[in-house]
């Protein structure tokens, strides 16, 4: 199905979302299911209402914008998960001191996953402080990083 790059809807949906409060983390077409999914969040976190204001808010304008040229499909909000991959320069900001895993390509000094606490950002790399050592990795050598999720 033919559908309008997800940048134009990415775009017209955060005209919409920043004075709710609400971040687009991600949006994403489905073409199997003919469906589009925002991924939003907040500062304080995602919850069903949330999903529900934010869906009832661009019910009608999303319509206008048109995104699959008068085909039908299904419009999901969502929030993107605990253990969602870091996308986006505010994914990184909102998350620095705080503890990460990542998962490699490949094996870096050995291992292939680290836990530690993001200390650095850049458009290159990231620097994060094990318990064994503080390590500068590129992010083209990194296929998963997002926040570690702690059971107590």
């Amino acid at each position: 199905m033919d559908v309008k790059p997800i940048s134009e809807i990415r775009t017209f949906l955060q005209n919409i979302a920043e004075p709710m409060g609400i971040e687009i983390v991600d949006v994403e077409w489905n073409d199997s299911q003919c469906s589009l999914t925002v991924f939003i969040e907040t500062e304080k976190g995602v919850d069903l209402d949330t999903c529900e204001k934010f869906h009832n808010a661009i019910m009608e304008p999303i319509d206008e914008l048109d995104p699959t040229y008068d085909k039908p499909y299904t419009l999901n909000v969502s929030s993107p998960g605990l253990d969602r991959p870091f996308k986006t320069e505010r994914d990184f900001e909102r998350n620095m001191g705080k503890e990460v895993e990542i998962k490699l390509y490949a094996p870096l000094k050995g291992k292939k996953y680290l836990e530690g606490f993001l200390t650095a950002y850049d458009k290159n790399s990231v620097t994060v402080k094990t318990e064994a050592e503080e390590q500068k990795i590129p992010l083209n050598k990194i296929a998963k990083i997002n926040k570690a999720i702690k059971f107590e």
